[in-house]
């Protein structure tokens, strides 16, 4: 039953640690303490390329960060993630609809890795950035096996609770539109990212929007400031998953035989039941509709139950040679949270950065180090 879980952990681990964020933005300096910054750079000449129009802003009064960076970040999130549609089939033959019979009470997904991302400001209002990142993945379940009884109530006959653990590689790119003005900012960060975990049949997607309003305070140095920020963090996995496993990988041959020959037993059992409760009846209430969608839907799902175990009975007996498909639907159980963030610029070429996000079935944290130079 551990090996059960640990499918089940692997198709619920989808969640990518691709959350990111830079430099803050363009800043256009005013007021009467820094009229001698602002003096000097219209008297500058811009020495870069990037970014484009940065000479034409840089003679307007504006601060331009460093136009190429290179930051390392650790990733760190934790978040709630609903499934459904779960199909499961044998050795690439007929798949059968396991919504009701197994059902996820909780799945929760855990991830944390290091995110390495090169970035330019192609615009002094846009950030353009690529993703590397290597991660360390964990999802934890509560889930349950179910079939319905004559009654048409639902027990759970086999609870499955476990953990498992992968490891995963992250790549994408993102942008990110600014606007800045007196030290306050917004900043709109956009990502697409594809998480690779070897048990998948393709890399899973993930699309992150976090917009950020904030503010940032020059100190006395006037090459460092702090920058803060308050906003939000939405994210969108790809719907549909499929993948295929080798059943050695999840099944203990030596112990499944006799977990099947109960789980044939049980339905057995409950067939037997449903089947005298329908029988029971007079013509009258076999006719009334509601005992006619009770009858039919616990023999829906005790004839995909039957299916199912007679599939895996035939696995377990040629197991060296078996494999087995799935496919679900998932989502987060709550696309939004809060989120709330720092960034300390030592100068213009260091900066050290903190983000936590908060609230919903999600929570995250982002620390790391930027390094920029003028390209």
């Amino acid at each position: 039953m551990k090996k059960l879980g640990i499918f089940l952990t692997l198709i619920t681990t989808l969640l990518s640690i691709s959350f990111t964020y830079g430099q803050y933005t363009t800043d256009k300096v005013v007021g009467k303490k820094k009229t001698d910054l602002r003096d000097s750079l219209i008297r500058s000449e811009y020495p870069y390329m990037l970014p484009i129009w940065g000479k034409k802003v840089v003679a307007k009064g504006y601060n331009l960060p460093h136009s190429a960076g290179l930051s390392m970040q650790y990733l760190w999130q934790q978040s709630d993630i609903l499934i459904n549609n779960l199909q499961v089939g044998f050795n690439n033959g007929p798949k059968y609809n396991l919504d009701q019979i197994v059902r996820f009470d909780k799945a929760t997904s855990t991830s944390s890795g290091i995110n390495i991302r090169p970035d330019i400001w192609l615009f002094p209002f846009l950030n353009v950035y690529a993703i590397f990142a290597k991660s360390h993945l964990s999802t934890a379940i509560n889930a349950g096996i179910y079939i319905p009884d004559s009654s048409g109530a639902w027990n759970k006959i086999l609870p499955i609770n476990t953990k498992a653990n992968f490891d995963a590689t992250t790549y994408g790119f993102g942008l990110t539109p600014t606007f800045g003005i007196g030290g306050a900012f917004l900043a709109i960060d956009m990502n697409f990212t594809w998480t690779d975990i070897p048990e998948l049949e393709k890399p899973a997607y993930a699309f992150v929007f976090g917009p950020r309003l904030g503010k940032n305070f020059t100190l006395p140095n006037k090459k460092s400031n702090i920058a803060v920020w308050v906003g939000g963090f939405r994210v969108k996995l790809n719907s549909g998953t499929s993948g295929s496993l080798n059943a050695t990988d999840l099944f203990p041959i030596d112990q499944w035989q006799s977990k099947l020959d109960t789980g044939y037993m049980k339905v057995n059992n409950a067939q037997q039941n449903v089947n005298a409760w329908w029988n029971g009846l007079s013509d009258a209430q076999q006719a009334n509709p509601v005992n006619k969608a009770k009858y039919n839907t616990a023999n829906n799902a005790l004839e995909r139950a039957g299916g199912f175990l007679d599939q895996a009975s035939q696995v377990v007996s040629g197991a060296g040679n078996a494999s087995v498909q799935y496919s679900l639907d998932k989502r987060p159980k709550n696309m939004w949270n809060f989120i709330v963030g720092t960034q300390y610029q030592i100068n213009k070429s260091w900066m050290i950065r903190a983000e936590y996000g908060f609230l919903g079935s999600r929570q995250q944290f982002i620390g790391g180090l930027q390094y920029r130079f003028g390209l």
